[in-house]
């Protein structure tokens, strides 16, 4: 699926825009419309950058929280650290280990949510974030390029703030 996706300031024209589109016979299954009184970001299906970096933390700290607790209780037990002389030498150990899982938790939060926050939203973030601002898109959804030419020659005649095609492995 390939998107071509037009920025407007405000709702009237970007109802201008789609009417103009209509007039045209361009397909109205292929036509949406996003932006308040309208279709939101997620039901559109933008991703949602926070949703992800959830994603990427809890996937992280499968692996970081069992590394970090093998890493305390094996960096406690070849220093030999007695930091708590009350829990023995091999509770000390393991509370080295539980150290160290709390490190494993906290970097898959930080460093999970950041990259997803930063990678795996692709340009969706832009969009949610004009869409916050009070913008509309019109978008055009289409497999082949019957239309295309003539959806970006009509919405580039309405002056969009910005006009831009994605292909499905743009990070939509």
């Amino acid at each position: 699926m390939n998107y071509l996706i037009a920025v407007f300031p405000d709702r009237m024209t970007a109802e201008e825009a789609y009417t103009q589109l209509e007039k045209a016979k361009v397909p109205t299954k292929s036509l949406a419309i996003v932006g308040q009184g309208y279709q939101t970001a997620d039901e559109f299906g933008f991703i949602d950058p926070s949703k992800q970096g959830r994603k990427r933390a809890k996937l992280m700290a499968y692996w970081l929280i069992p590394f970090g607790f093998f890493g305390g209780f094996v960096f406690d037990y070849i220093t030999g650290l007695d930091t708590f002389a009350w829990a023995g030498t091999p509770g000390n150990h393991i509370v080295g280990g539980l150290a160290g899982a709390v490190g494993g938790a906290m970097g898959s939060y930080f460093v999970g949510t950041t990259v997803g926050l930063a990678v795996e939203s692709g340009d969706a973030l832009p969009y949610r974030n004009r869409l916050n601002a009070g913008k509309y898109l019109v978008i055009y959804k289409y497999e082949l390029n019957k239309y295309r030419d003539l959806v970006t020659r009509l919405l580039q005649e309405q002056n969009p703030e910005n006009l831009q095609g994605y292909s499905e492995s743009g990070g939509m």
